[in-house]
């Protein structure tokens, strides 16, 4: 089950949610909106792309003033603004329809959070045309759900340690 906004807001009074900073006005029926940082990496898209190898990326510059314009044919990572988690329950990223009704493809592979992580959120962009985006807009909703089931696992992954956008560590692991 989804937690309603109004039931967000008590979760966060209670302290089984984390959202920082928070705002009320960012709470929607059944999500709320989270923002991109400033921090906005663009992998090398001159080459193929290997899992077995490390990835190159490069920082984008990225202020709220010129924003920065996504071009088709490329991946941008970037991350959320917010330091988000959860302790109680399973956190959900997506995009937002109005910006995906621009093209923006946000978090389409990855958008499932462990238990137990506490952290700014990677996030993954693609577009379909070129799409102008600024630091601290509204980019993507999170949404929380009620776990069924005795929680004894606990994410072994590594990728809640940062709170900057991160490159794929599938490499390591072969």
């Amino acid at each position: 089950m989804n937690l309603t906004g109004l039931q967000i807001i008590k979760e966060l009074e209670r302290g089984k949610i984390n959202i920082s900073p928070f705002n009320e006005k960012d709470i929607n029926p059944n999500s709320y909106n989270y923002h991109i940082s400033s921090d906005l990496y663009e992998l090398d898209h001159r080459k193929v792309l290997d899992p077995l190898e490390k990835t190159i990326i490069k920082k984008i510059p990225f202020n709220i003033n010129e924003g920065c314009i996504l071009q088709p044919g490329h991946i941008y990572l970037g991350s959320t603004a917010e330091v988000i988690g959860s302790d109680d329950y399973v956190v959900s990223l997506i995009g937002r329809s109005s910006l995906g009704r621009l093209g923006l493809f946000l978090q389409i592979t990855a958008d499932l959070g462990q238990i137990g992580t506490d952290h700014a959120w990677t996030l993954e962009l693609t577009v379909v045309q070129p799409l102008k985006i600024y630091p601290g807009m509204k980019i993507g909703q999170i949404s929380f759900w009620t776990p069924i089931g005795k929680k004894d696992l606990k994410y072994r992954g590594g990728y809640s340690q940062y709170s900057k956008p991160h490159i794929s560590d599938w490499y390591k692991k072969v």
